[in-house]
């Protein structure tokens, strides 16, 4: 399944969620089972599996890393979290480095000092998003430059991890 093809909408890494959002609930509300009531059994299986299909897409589409993914497997290069370039040692290092300073912050109840990796790695997250649009997001881009911006991939599932556990020390310094 191709979300960009599910939503139809073009295909684009750089996407205006609000938009696509109102397009995904255009279609859940046209898919509805309520609309397809009094219909044959076979048009509303085929109207729930296209539901299916829709909720799947947008919560593929919402999520950058799995966008970056779906818009890869668009140019014929098969990556997910198992598959693709393996993690850069030098980023492993530091995002061990990160999650100690985290450990160490969150252990001593240190809002500010939480603040300031939060940010820091929000800039990264920034960053790296940028480099993706900019290589996926390209005009006509050729599968090898595409394959040297898999890091950027694999760095940005790193990153959002890592700003997935500050919010939960977030919440517990609340």
């Amino acid at each position: 399944m191709d979300p960009f093809d599910t939503l139809g909408i073009p295909p684009r890494f750089a996407l205006e969620l609000t938009e696509t959002e109102q397009r995904y609930r255009d279609l859940s509300r046209a898919l509805h089972p309520d609309k397809y009531v009094g219909r044959p059994a076979s048009e509303r299986r085929m109207a729930l599996s296209k539901a299916i299909e829709v909720n799947e897409a947008w919560r593929l589409l919402r999520d950058p890393a799995r966008r970056a993914e779906a818009m890869f497997r668009r140019a014929g290069i098969e990556v997910g979290e198992t598959k693709g370039a393996p993690a850069d040692p030098e980023l492993l290092m530091e995002m061990m480095e990160q999650r100690e300073a985290l450990a160490e912050v969150r252990g001593n109840k240190d809002r500010p000092g939480l603040e300031t990796l939060v940010a820091g790695m929000r800039e990264r997250e920034k960053s790296v998003l940028d480099r993706l649009a900019a290589a996926l997001d390209a005009p006509a881009p050729n599968p090898d430059a595409l394959r040297s911006n898999l890091p950027a991939l694999s760095e940005l599932r790193y990153v959002r991890r890592f700003l997935e556990e500050a919010s939960a020390a977030e919440d517990e310094l609340t």
